[in-house]
């Protein structure tokens, strides 16, 4: 096997921002193959704008310090199209066009992304109309990376800036590392969720800085995955994160089952909704740890789901019934947010063995934005519900366990916002145990 690097220069690439370099950049993935595999290299100093690239088994593409992997803004260049549910509510035979890909792979082995260089996703050039807070963008734009029924991956090091749509999708893969890894999108960008795990196995997630307007990590299990079975045994570790939905997101989409699953030793900030399970399809999510979190979540436009909750767990029948989930814990978790906790379900017997462990909410107001309310998208019957808020609110659960839990109100006593009541109110819960619970009425 030859063992040198083949560097897309030499097959032709310009790297000057403008040409369209995916020939070249594709023939010096296709000889490495060839060639027995091994590393591909986007040097220094460039930017190469490319639409489709298509990785094979063996081979590591590597980004070098100062180089730029550029998607391009010419539809007619991306060679690679599949029907997704991403923004056709999870259905795929109701999207309209398929989705475009930038980088992929399919069924391959061994597959690598690394390297101190940029992925520059292009999201600006499918930019329609710019709506305050929040973009217009084109139907059909593409994934930044999306890899196909994989094994053993790693993506490793580099910075994927701009997506125009989800920034890294792994769905049907095994075996995958997703290892330090900086992401930084447009805030306003809708539907550039970080990092999404779709019916994979064996699954790392750790040291990643993520910055994005959509969930930051979404673990899930789409509609057309489905034949790749289940989502189980991942791990998600020392991750920073920053978005304008669901920092941490199990679901929406739960066409087959997802089990065990520990999130530990992340931080959240500046989000609209952190540590978030949202049972909106017929599937069932078990065994999942959320353990020493950091979580600080605000209020934010209402077109990006989420309502301020550092902990939300739903099951609402957004499609063909709910979901249901067993055996959830959440332990150390420190949070200040401008919502309470939410746990609720429509439908009893949904959410059962639940359990908030030195849990500390301590509710504030600093956005400047009025509360009040529950954010229940997704939902059939619309988004915003006015409602009082609890420092925790549970409903319609089975199974809970509160232990050494607490509620602080941050504003003084006396001027505290008018929605502000009840530090825990639980509704219809059966079998609800607690100790060492610590909080008091905010309107005294």
């Amino acid at each position: 096997m030859d063992t040198s690097n083949f560097t897309v220069t030499v097959f032709g690439a310009v790297g000057d921002g403008l040409c369209n370099d995916t020939a070249a950049v594709q023939s010096a993935i296709d000889a490495r193959h060839a060639a027995g595999g091994g590393r591909v290299v986007i040097p220094a100093g460039g930017t190469f704008r490319c639409g489709t690239i298509s990785l094979r088994s063996g081979i590591d593409l590597h980004l070098e310090a100062g180089a730029t992997l550029q998607a391009s803004p010419d539809d007619a260049t991306y060679t690679v199209r599949r029907q997704t549910g991403g923004l056709a509510g999870g259905s795929p035979h109701d999207d309209p066009e398929p989705s475009t890909m930038f980088i992929t792979a399919e069924n391959c082995h061994d597959v690598s992304i690394t390297g101190q260089g940029t992925i520059d996703g292009g999201g600006r050039f499918f930019i329609q109309a710019n709506l305050g807070d929040i973009h217009e963008m084109t139907h059909v734009r593409p994934y930044t990376v999306f890899l196909i029924g994989c094994e053993r991956v790693t993506i490793r090091d580099v910075t994927v800036r701009d997506a125009a749509y989800w920034t890294v999708r792994l769905s049907g893969c095994r075996s995958a590392l997703v290892d330090a890894i900086t992401i930084a999108n447009d805030l306003k960008l809708p539907n550039n969720d970080g990092i999404d795990i779709d019916t994979c196995q064996r699954v790392r997630i750790t040291n990643c800085d993520i910055v994005t307007a959509d969930d930051g990590i979404c673990i899930k299990t789409c509609q057309e995955s489905k034949e790749f079975g289940e989502c189980s045994d991942v791990t998600v570790t020392g991750c920073t994160i920053v978005s304008r939905s669901a920092a941490i997101c199990i679901g929406s989409e739960i066409a087959s089952p997802i089990r065990n699953v520990v999130v530990s030793t992340c931080v959240i900030s500046d989000s609209h909704r952190g540590l978030a399970l949202k049972l909106s399809e017929p599937g069932g999510v078990h065994n999942v740890l959320f353990t020493d979190i950091v979580v600080e979540t605000r209020f934010f436009d209402s077109r990006f789901w989420g309502g301020g909750e550092p902990i939300y767990l739903s099951s609402y029948p957004w499609r063909g019934g709910s979901g249901t989930a067993r055996n959830i814990r959440f332990h150390h978790i420190l949070a200040r947010s401008e919502n309470g906790v939410l746990v609720r379900s429509e439908e009893p017997g949904c959410i059962s063995g639940l359990v908030l462990s030195d849990v500390r909410v301590e509710i504030d107001r600093w956005s400047g934005e009025p509360g009040g309310f529950w954010d229940l998208m997704p939902h059939p019957a619309g988004t915003r519900v006015d409602h009082e808020t609890s420092g925790i609110h549970l409903e319609r659960l089975t199974d809970v366990r509160l232990d050494d839990c607490e509620v602080v109100w941050a504003q003084p006593a006396g001027s505290r916002d008018a929605d502000l009541e009840q530090a825990l109110t639980v509704v219809d819960v059966d079998d609800l145990r607690t100790t060492g619970f610590r909080g008091e009425s905010a309107q005294l």
